[in-house]
Order: structure tokens, then C-alpha cells, then sequence
């Protein structure tokens, strides 16, 4: 097992602000003294300054880079990791790509937009080009930020590659300023609503008939993490990603849900 203790450090001392008397609290006590206010309104946000958006940040960490994604440069780098699995585009409005050209011309459209904002995704070990994630829905004057369009080829996916690649884009946007990480699935695609809460993303619901992709209807997952919920989950993300946390055969000792367990304040009912 890892050193990580639920009853000591940062772990303990947030568990006992959200859980014995922290926001939980506060959120009782604000819905109690808005019952006698006729015009209840949010608390004021003190010292607040809008975050920059992200343009042109290498990510770096232990097992992965990410990068801006560049056509020239991780087209033909990436195709590879697709070809044969086309079940990896079943929730993306695009895709699979029946050639190099046709998903270079993807890359090329995708990478020109600011948002979503596409970034490349290199596993250091394989020294390969292995996936795409991207910021999305970037709202800097509400301080919220989204990850999507997330397509980890099968040789990232379930690796601890790809749980870094997660983190060090949460990382970014809550050490930019952003109040509120968001993540969005379909709902019908359980290993991602799997993978959110996972990552101590906290389920809000389900919209309804959210949108229309690929001529089917899709009801969207909704998961977001927000910025007073970001030391637990760092720790609790630095802690699992810690070579101790493996066996010499690259077995994990702690699982990363057990850890973010205690972060979240909801669970998705259907896992």
C-alpha cells in the first residue's frame, strides 16, 4: 500500500472541510438563511481575475508530453496508433478515418481552432504519439474550462500514461485560475463516465436529448471538479502516479478511485 493515510495531511484535513463542516455546511447554512431572504444571491468571488486561455504549453511529466497538435508534425505519427480500432471514434462526431490523408486533413482543421484547443499526447517510454485530448467550452470570465474530444489510442488507454495525461491538463487549468474542470460523455459510454469519476470528477446528472451526433441522439454525462477540491486531488493523483505505487511487474497497490473517493461529493448511479 501507499504512504497515503485518509487521517493525516492535506487528505485528512480536506476530507474534514468537506465532510465535517466544511462548504456542506456552508451550503446548509446559506440554504437556511435564504429562506428569510426574498432575493438570495451567491456569495462574492474576492480577488478574482480571469485566467488566460491555453496557447502553445508543453505538459510534461513522468510518463507523457503534451503538446499542441500540429498536423505537420503528429499526423502521420498518430494515424498509426488508429488504424484497426476504429471502435475508438463510436462517441466522437468524427471519425474513424478509412485513410492517413483523410485524418491528416482532421488534424490540420482541428489543430487551426482555439477552442477546442487539441493537444498531442506522447507516452516517453514507447517514445510514440499516442492519443489527443483537448481543452474545450473555455470560458475564462466564469473560470470554467472543459476536457473532451479525448481519444486515447488502446496503446495509452489504461495506463498510467493516461491517467498523467489527465491530471497534468487538470493541473494546468487549476494552477491557470479556472474554478471549475468539467468533463462531458455520452451517457451511453460507461468506461467514460467510468474513467470521470475515477479522476474525482463528480457526477451532476444527465441532460436530455443534449445534442444529435453522427444522426443518433445523445444524452450527455455531466462531471466537473472545482478549484477547492484540487489539493486532495493532487495529492491524491501524486500519490498513484508515484513509482511506489507499483510492483516490480507494474501492478498498482492503490487504486486511484479509493484515493479521489473521499473528494467527490456525488457518484454516478450507474456505475
Amino acid at each position: 500500500m501507499c504512504n497515503l493515510n485518509a487521517k493525516t495531511g492535506v487528505w485528512w484535513n480536506y476530507f474534514k472541510f468537506i465532510h465535517l463542516g466544511g462548504p456542506i455546511s456552508s451550503v446548509h447554512n446559506f440554504a437556511m438563511n435564504s429562506r428569510s431572504d426574498p432575493r438570495p444571491v451567491g456569495p462574492t468571488i474576492e480577488n478574482w481575475a480571469e485566467p488566460q486561455r491555453p496557447a502553445g504549453e508543453v505538459l510534461s511529466g513522468r510518463h507523457v508530453v503534451l503538446e499542441p497538435l500540429s498536423a505537420e508534425k503528429h499526423a502521420a505519427l498518430l494515424y498509426p496508433a488508429y488504424v484497426g480500432e476504429d471502435h475508438v471514434w463510436d462517441y466522437l462526431p468524427y471519425g474513424p478515418f478509412s485513410s492517413a490523408a483523410q485524418y491528416h486533413r482532421w488534424v490540420r482543421d482541428s489543430a487551426a481552432q482555439v477552442d477546442p484547443y487539441f493537444m498531442a499526447v506522447k507516452d516517453r517510454a514507447r517514445d510514440q504519439w499516442v492519443g489527443v485530448a483537448s481543452f474545450l467550452r473555455i470560458k475564462p470570465e466564469a473560470g470554467s474550462i472543459e476536457v473532451g474530444h479525448i481519444n486515447f489510442s488502446p496503446a495509452l488507454q489504461r495506463t498510467p500514461a493516461a491517467t498523467e495525461a489527465i491530471f497534468l491538463m487538470m493541473q494546468w487549468a487549476f494552477e491557470a485560475g479556472y474554478r471549475r474542470f468539467e468533463w462531458k460523455c455520452d451517457a451511453l459510454n460507461r468506461p467514460s463516465r467510468r474513467a470521470a469519476q475515477r479522476l474525482g470528477l463528480s457526477y451532476e446528472g444527465v441532460f436530455r436529448q443534449a445534442t444529435i451526433v453522427k444522426g443518433r441522439n445523445r444524452d450527455t454525462a455531466w462531471f466537473a471538479a472545482i478549484d477547492t477540491e484540487w489539493p486532495a486531488l493532487k495529492e491524491a493523483f501524486e500519490a498513484w502516479l508515484s513509482p511506489s505505487n507499483f510492483d516490480g511487474q507494474g501492478q498498482q497497490k492503490e487504486r486511484l478511485g479509493d484515493l479521489t473517493r473521499l473528494v467527490r461529493v456525488t457518484s454516478d448511479p450507474m456505475l
